[in-house]
């Protein structure tokens, strides 16, 4: 980048790569000696080029620094970020497939690193929320222990944390307050045996008080407030949209992730429009925080949203996959 773009505040455009493999491992690069914060570790990418499309310029850094060509790109996330120097906008891209082997042909270090054991530093400052959402899981589940019965419920997610879900919402929104309190400690006490995380549904005292890992607001709540309701990490606040206006003021809010929809037509909110996958696209294609697909979905779903650039999906029903 030139003076003059630095000078005008230009936002320069990059692309940057979340290489994943089966096991969930991610690659992080060193920066090598001689370049702007050399020493750093993140993930690889760079500028976009005058002409290139995002993916264009994602393959091309990625033959240019690592020696593979990409054959399974998903869009992700993108995030703005002011550094001294510039202002970048990073265009994260997850990379699941590519041919070759990975050599460092700009002598930068590379390692495979686990989402929830990052154990390089120090780490470029943009990178921080990205290592935060990798450790969400693709599925996130909800309950509705009123619908079925708490017995029956409790059976269900512990048959589903068997299965590997690791991020479920506690919804009861008919249940008394007394009942819920102790349905949520019996979920919670599952959870800890499996390392998975709670979140209960729009009451942060309540959270509080079971020791849940965090909140998920509703939409009107995430509207009404200027602030977390829950700063202390690693706490996790999500919350539920439904159009533009809600995401941007998630986004604002710098939430841990949120939950879009309804995608398809559903039994919880039959009011509410479906929005298609087209126009769910349309809304995350620039979305700074990572999104779940909810409404009317189905396990087979995860690979159409996640295609679209989603994080993962939400389901109420189906969180085990013997129902």
């Amino acid at each position: 980048m030139n003076n003059a773009t630095a000078e005008t505040g230009a936002i320069v455009e990059v692309v940057a790569a979340v290489i994943m493999r089966p096991d969930g491992q991610f690659l992080l690069t060193r920066r090598p000696g001689g370049k702007l914060y050399s020493g750093y570790w993140e993930f690889p990418g760079g500028k976009v080029e005058s002409g290139e499309t995002l993916l264009q310029s994602l393959e091309r850094e990625l033959w240019e620094e690592l020696g593979i060509q990409v054959t399974h790109a998903q869009r992700w996330i993108t995030r703005v970020f002011t550094y001294p120097h510039a202002t970048v906008r990073l265009n994260f891209f997850r990379i699941l497939a590519w041919n070759s082997k990975l050599e460092p042909r700009e002598k930068q270090g590379l390692f495979w690193q686990s989402p929830q054991h990052v154990n390089v530093s120090p780490i470029l400052p943009a990178n921080a929320p990205i290592l935060r959402a990798l450790q969400l899981p693709p599925i996130y589940a909800i309950t509705h222990a009123a619908e079925i019965g708490v017995e029956n419920s409790l059976a269900q997610i512990q048959i589903a944390f068997q299965q590997g879900l690791r991020l479920l919402q506690i919804r009861e929104k008919t249940m008394e307050k007394v009942l819920l309190r102790n349905f949520s400690i019996q979920v919670i006490a599952l959870a800890k045996t499996f390392q998975a995380k709670i979140l209960i549904n729009g009451d942060a005292e309540l959270a509080r008080e079971v020791g849940a890992d965090g909140v998920h607001l509703t939409a009107s709540q995430l509207m009404s407030i200027s602030e977390r309701p829950i700063t202390t990490e690693p706490t996790l606040c999500g919350a539920s949209c439904h159009n533009e206006e809600e995401l941007h003021a998630a986004e604002k809010l710098a939430l841990d992730f949120v939950v879009l929809g309804p995608v398809q037509p559903t039994l919880t909110h039959p009011n509410l429009s479906a929005l298609g996958w087209n126009r769910f696209a349309r809304l995350i294609q620039n979305a700074s925080i990572p999104v779940y697909a909810l409404g009317g979905l189905h396990r087979e779903d995860l690979a159409i949203a996640q295609e679209l650039g989603a994080h993962g999906i939400a389901l109420m029903r189906g969180m085990a996959t013997d129902e």
